[in-house]
């Protein structure tokens, strides 16, 4: 059928679909942040991977809590994307023996599971206000802070030290 349900006829419809695209998403993360947490190396990079996990739980409620408000049942659909880009991570942290481009590249793999997240929860604010759901589109939009907010303390932690620590690396 392609990348939708043949299900999504109405606006409506592709706005519920995102819905359980992102919940699928974040449901997956919260499988695969354990696995980053315990190849980490950097204490404060063991310690951002478990502080979002919390937060990922968290946003699993908020996603939740607007389903409830749309009176539909939480539920997934498979995003391809989210399996593809923590597929990738697993196999690139696999294949990195250094403990400091480890590092590195688990931030890598961290940011871009983290960009998805930021493109998809800004449609879903985007398409909530074009809707009406003014309630939903806040509560979306603590999510979609978190995620700003992650990305940035990434990116700090990557250029302020591991990323020189991660070049340090003899050849």
């Amino acid at each position: 059928m392609g990348l939708f349900s043949k299900d999504i006829s109405t606006f409506d419809d592709l706005f519920l679909h995102q819905l359980q695209d992102i919940y699928y998403a974040e449901n997956q993360i919260t499988k695969a942040l354990p696995k980053m947490i315990e190849k980490a190396t950097a204490q404060d990079l063991r310690q951002g991977f478990e502080r979002h996990l919390s937060e990922t739980e968290t946003q699993i409620t908020r996603l939740e809590r607007v389903f409830d408000l749309l009176g539909e049942k939480a539920k997934a659909v498979t995003c391809p994307a989210i399996d593809g880009i923590i597929k990738e991570a697993n196999e690139v942290a696999g294949e990195i023996s250094d403990k400091d481009v480890l590092d590195a590249g688990l931030i890598a793999a961290a940011q871009a599971v983290e960009h998805y997240e930021i493109a998809r929860y800004g449609t879903l604010i985007a398409w909530a206000k074009q809707l009406d759901r003014t309630e939903i589109a806040s509560i979306l939009q603590e999510t979609l802070d978190e995620e700003y907010a992650t990305d940035d303390k990434l990116t700090r932690m990557a250029t302020s030290k591991i990323n020189a620590k991660a070049d340090a690396v003899p050849a």
